[in-house]
């Protein structure tokens, strides 16, 4: 299973959009997919029509509450192969838990792994701090894609983003991949999105997602209706460029598959 967390410490960059569309994404596509809400706002529960607090159990009993399997709290959503481990408010208070639990920072990892083999692909929407629960996220995957918004000042956000990672990489998760870096809520034509992906091809190179998302009224409606765009709106642009994205992450991988048995 490839799990991969979405992750920034800057809000309002598209995450929780691009969890929902990435994941119903990889479930058209046919893989097994799970995608695993880790954000106490729910939004990503609430982009498949799953209302937070009509939930008994959540991703946050699976974390706090070792009897409670992964299984029991998983809801089917309108795509047939993927699974929701849905979010309410209750897991902002899931910190005070952890801090009691021996290797804290493996928790989320130690609940997932036998599951693994029935499962594809894991996207977690991570929340937009760094807390132990993003740890977790960032412990319990082998991947991470961060959005970024095409401006100015998501620039020096995405310099603390990957000091951290550097330091989870270090002290955690030493086979953690940054999978790249995702340019998110562009506008087309403008000269400030142009200069600020070229400034980001330029630094970061390869690293930088060559599927590129733009801001999309359609997009923005998708969650009200509880649904992906991938469903909402099949033909629409935004629908497109997630489906790009899902097959760049597939076919990189395989590539790089290839790639390493030609080494062996």
């Amino acid at each position: 299973m490839r799990t991969i967390a979405i992750t920034n410490l800057k809000g309002g960059c598209g995450k929780t959009t691009t969890s929902v569309n990435l994941a119903a994404a990889l479930a058209i596509k046919g893989y097994r997919t799970l995608l695993i809400d880790l954000d106490p706002q729910g939004h990503a529960t609430l982009g498949f029509g799953v209302i937070p607090e009509n939930q008994k159990r959540t991703i946050h009993d699976v974390i706090v509450n070792p009897k409670v399997s992964l299984p029991k709290v998983l809801v089917q959503t309108n795509i047939s192969k993927l699974l929701l481990a849905p979010s309410n408010v209750l897991l902002s208070g899931v910190e005070a838990a952890l801090m009691q639990m021996k290797d804290r920072e493996h928790v989320l990892l130690n609940r997932l792994q036998r599951y693994e083999r029935y499962f594809d692909y894991c996207i977690i929407d991570c929340s937009p701090s760094l807390s132990l629960l993003t740890l977790n996220a960032l412990d319990a995957a082998t991947e991470v894609v961060i959005p970024m918004q095409t401006h100015y000042y998501s620039i020096e956000g995405l310099k603390q983003v990957m000091e951290t990672l550097g330091v989870v990489q270090k002290r955690f998760n030493p086979l953690l991949d940054i999978r790249g870096i995702l340019l998110t809520l562009a506008e087309h034509g403008t000269v400030l999105c142009k200069d600020v992906e070229e400034q980001m091809r330029d630094y970061f190179g390869a690293l930088v997602l060559k599927t590129v998302i733009h801001r999309n009224i359609r997009l923005a409606e998708a969650p009200g209706a509880g649904e992906s765009i991938l469903t909402f709106d099949e033909n629409n642009s935004g629908a497109i460029e997630y489906m790009q994205l899902a097959e760049e992450i597939c076919y990189e991988k395989i590539r790089l598959t290839q790639t390493d048995f030609v080494h062996i």
